[in-house]
């Protein structure tokens, strides 16, 4: 039973099959991290700009930090000293009022209490916090004396502040001041604000000994400490984005002629060599557009000297091409006269004879594929498609090859896994192809077996043809389309060859519009593979035969695609020409 994973339609509510019309996307906010990682590879300016606001905004915050946390500690000992001194002058007014009374064993109670409230009133009066001060007059636990006057605090005074430490505190150290900051309980304006609480000891006469509690509202300093740090956060936020859009701006003239330099070279790389950088004023980036325009100037003049060669050995070899068929063909009359004679002449003369009939056949196979070459430089060459059966070719070629092939000891053996239906291919173009591989495998094939393999997709149809021989190196195998290059040009040569069998074979590939491809491997032979489209004008894929062979699956051996030259570059202006000119140059062939 099959399995059908699916998910539902963005619209529909319903099952849909995965990976269909309405097949589940990623949210757009996923794909913000991969934008911004392509933009930060891409942009120079974004990376300038990203990194100098990242380290001007940590150095703020260090700086503001550290600002923020001098001011803090600066208010804090200011206001704490301030306690400190407002806290023993109303001990010392206290104790005064309590000291100067004459109050005896025999006073009654309503003087002690007198006497309580003029010492709240005084200690009141001679504290001038600006965020309010507390206090409260607690009994010393513990003590037996004749009277006692009653706790007071005032209405305001929060009781939970007063911890037992600082309790503690107060009654042990007799005579000194102890102060703990405290944090001060949420009011029905806000929240707590952060104050200081001071203890100290009272002897009250008859009444024994009392504490002192101030407790001092530092809600003032704070305020103040917390509009100081939001005006730092703002200036730094701003400071931040002012150094951000300098940096900007600063980047913006620096890559400027830097882009456009860039831009400029992509223009002359893609062939518009008139392409040159603005030149304003006299700094080092003016000098850049001055080396570069006199750099692209000498570039445009060698080029175009070169192009120009190159155009002329173009027609010198296409004119010399054809004005050699009239003589040759006059040649080749008359070694075919004495070629028919030979014997009935001496037996020096009719090696004579033969000698010239072989390389005349030579000479004409040269000149015909000059005159092709010249035919693919110039543009003139067309297919001529009809339906061919291309396992009918290859047995045919395979054929034509078997007295040398039988000469050389090789054996070739045909696997046709599929090329039987007739595909749209210019016949004699692909026989040209055959007939080149063919004699590539047999002449570097040492005598060893040669496969011959056909195969066929519903794009493409495809002919490897492997040896077993001497193989080439990557770099051989890289210019092995090189026309008139050769592996070994000392190499005994059985079939003769122009060298420049590969590379008519790469331009008749490229003319259907399909590839020739090449492995190879020192000692293990070569494996050429061309694949040609079905259908007249059509696409391929991909190949029905691999370049590789089965046999050397995983090896680090790479395959090499042939590129034909095109024969076609943008006209450009030389400098100093009047006439436009056609730069051309050479790719291409065999080792023939």
């Amino acid at each position: 039973m099959a399995l059908v994973s699916t998910v539902a339609g963005p619209d529909q509510g319903g099952p849909v099959r995965s990976g269909g019309p309405w097949s589940w996307r990623a949210p757009a906010w996923r794909m913000w991290p991969t934008r911004v990682v392509g933009f930060w590879r891409s942009s120079l300016s974004f990376r300038t700009v990203a990194l100098t606001v990242v380290l001007s905004t940590v150095a703020v915050t260090v700086i503001g930090t550290l600002i923020s946390v001098t001011i803090g500690t600066s208010l804090y000992d200011q206001r704490r000293e301030q306690v400190e001194a407002e806290s023993v002058r109303a001990t010392l007014l206290a104790q005064n009022i309590f000291d100067s009374a004459t109050a005896t064993e025999d006073a009654n109670q309503v003087e002690l209490d007198a006497l309580q409230n003029e010492a709240q009133t005084a200690i009141l009066g001679s504290t001038s916090s600006p965020g309010g001060t507390s206090i409260a007059i607690l009994r010393t636990p513990g003590q037996n004396s004749p009277q006692t006057i009653q706790n007071i605090a005032s209405p305001d005074f929060p009781d939970s502040v007063i911890s037992p430490a600082l309790r503690e505190a107060v009654a042990a150290d007799d005579g000194r001041l102890s102060m703990q900051s405290v944090s001060l309980p949420p009011t029905s304006l806000g929240g707590g604000s952060p104050g200081i609480a001071v203890g100290s000891t009272l002897q009250v006469p008859t009444a024994g000994q009392y504490e002192l509690y101030l407790v001092y509202d530092l809600s003032d300093a704070q305020a103040t400490l917390d509009l100081m740090q939001r005006t730092l956060g703002i200036g730094s936020l701003a400071l931040v984005l002012l150094i951000g859009a300098i940096t900007y701006l600063v980047v913006r003239l620096v890559v400027g002629p830097i882009r456009t330099a860039a831009e400029t070279s992509q223009k002359i790389a893609a062939g518009h060599l008139e392409e040159r950088i603005p030149e304003k004023g006299q700094d080092v980036v003016a000098t850049l557009g001055r080396s570069f325009n006199g750099m692209a100037d000498a570039m445009q003049r060698q080029i175009s000297q070169l192009a120009e060669l190159s155009r002329v050995q173009q027609r010198f070899v296409s004119d010399v091409s054809h004005e050699l068929r009239t003589p040759l063909t006059t040649i080749r009359l008359a070694g075919d006269v004495l070629y028919d004679q030979r014997t009935s002449f001496t037996p020096s003369a009719a090696r004579t004879a033969e000698l010239l009939h072989t390389q005349v056949d030579r000479f004409e196979l040269l000149l015909a594929d000059l005159l092709e070459i010249s035919r693919f430089d110039a543009g003139a060459v067309e297919l001529e498609t009809e339906p061919v059966t291309v396992v009918r070719l290859v047995e045919d070629g395979v054929d034509e090859f078997g007295p040398l092939a039988a000469e050389s000891g090789s054996v070739v053996s045909v696997v046709a896994r599929g090329g039987y239906f007739e595909a749209e291919i210019d016949p004699r173009r692909l026989r040209r192809i055959l007939r080149n591989l063919l004699g590539n495998a047999i002449e570097h094939g040492e005598g060893r077996p040669i496969e011959v393999e056909v195969d066929s997709d519903a794009t493409a149809v495809a002919v490897a043809v492997r040896d077993n021989g001497v193989g080439m190196s990557p770099a051989d195998a890289a210019r092995v389309f090189d026309r008139f290059w050769r592996a070994d040009p000392s190499r005994k040569r059985t079939i003769g060859g122009t060298g420049l069998g590969l590379a008519i074979s790469l331009e008749d590939a490229a003319l259907h519009g399909g590839r020739l491809e090449v492995w190879s491997e020192p000692g293990s032979g070569s494996r050429f593979v061309v694949t040609l489209p079905r259908v007249a004008g059509g696409r391929i894929e991909g190949s029905p035969l691999p370049v590789v062979p089965p046999d050397r699956r995983g090896e680090t051996t790479v395959p090499v695609t042939g590129e034909p030259w095109s024969g076609s570059v943008p006209a450009v202006e030389a400098p100093g020409a009047s006439t436009p000119w056609t730069p051309s140059s050479e790719r291409g062939t065999d080792d023939d």
